[in-house]
């Protein structure tokens, strides 16, 4: 059996204001932005560059009860993984495009790794995983 997660939705506050970060500031690939009429929603995937792996769902608040989930998808824990190949040299443009990050970097057993806001205040890990990790095996 073979199985995988495609997507992660994730709950945004207005399509293009998030596609601006995801595709500007975070230099994710805008894979698919699709109206669905028949919902009045949009279907917008990004993913970062290279990768072959699950990709984001932008889903804008429909109900009111979504909203407050803005920016807090993980109840203030680290909700996603960004890993990279080369840490210092996404860590150095992400702050030179104004993305805040919330912990320093630091070396862990596991890698390098800093902690960033999205545009909204969910949590992200920037990390480089060391090349002993079993994560980074399968990249």
């Amino acid at each position: 059996m073979k199985q995988a997660i495609v997507h992660v939705a994730i709950v945004v506050e207005d399509y293009d204001e998030a596609i601006d970060f995801y595709v500007n500031k975070l230099q994710f690939d805008l894979v698919e932005d699709t109206y669905q009429p028949e919902q009045d929603k949009r279907w917008v995937v990004v993913s970062p560059p290279g990768s072959q792996g699950v990709t984001l769902l932008l889903a804008r608040a429909s109900k009111p009860e979504q909203v407050s989930f803005i920016g807090n998808q993980a109840g203030g824990r680290v909700f996603l993984f960004l890993n990279t190949d080369d840490f210092w040299r996404d860590y150095q443009r992400m702050v030179k495009e104004g993305i805040h990050f919330v912990r320093e970097p630091k070396q862990a057993d596991y890698g390098t790794v800093a902690v960033f806001q999205d545009l909204y205040g969910n949590l992200w890990d920037l990390l480089e995983l060391n090349s002993d990790h079993p994560m980074a095996r399968r990249s």
